[in-house]
């Protein structure tokens, strides 16, 4: 126990690799960048096939279902719905794969 070989600190303690529950004001910017990215990837791709006169199921659903980005409160763009949390909300940091995933609806009342 008090050899060569003792446990360190980082691992009595627990999760070596700590997450801040807020973010940043920087990463909170990218966030932002990121949904208004793909709210003008949505919007072009609809021009597109609307200038064919073609529509896709799935642009049309995203457009009926998903806000844009200025239509969401900061709330819904930085923490995501989770049943387990205390206050039923945690940071959108503790997803995995956050950057990549939509997150932009959640359930009623939360």
């Amino acid at each position: 126990m008090f050899g060569a070989f003792r446990p360190t600190n980082s691992l009595c303690s627990g999760l070596l690799w700590k997450i801040p529950w807020r973010l940043s004001k920087f990463q909170k910017a990218r966030q932002r960048k990121r949904l208004r990215a793909v709210d003008t990837v949505v919007a072009v791709v609809d021009r597109a096939l609307a200038k064919q006169g073609a529509t896709m199921k799935a642009v049309e659903r995203w457009k009926d279902e998903m806000p844009i980005e200025q239509q969401m409160v900061p709330k819904d763009k930085y923490t995501i719905f989770d049943r387990k949390e205390k206050k039923y909300r945690k940071s959108i940091r503790k997803l995995p794969k956050w950057t990549r995933v939509s997150q932009r609806v959640n359930p009623p009342g939360y």
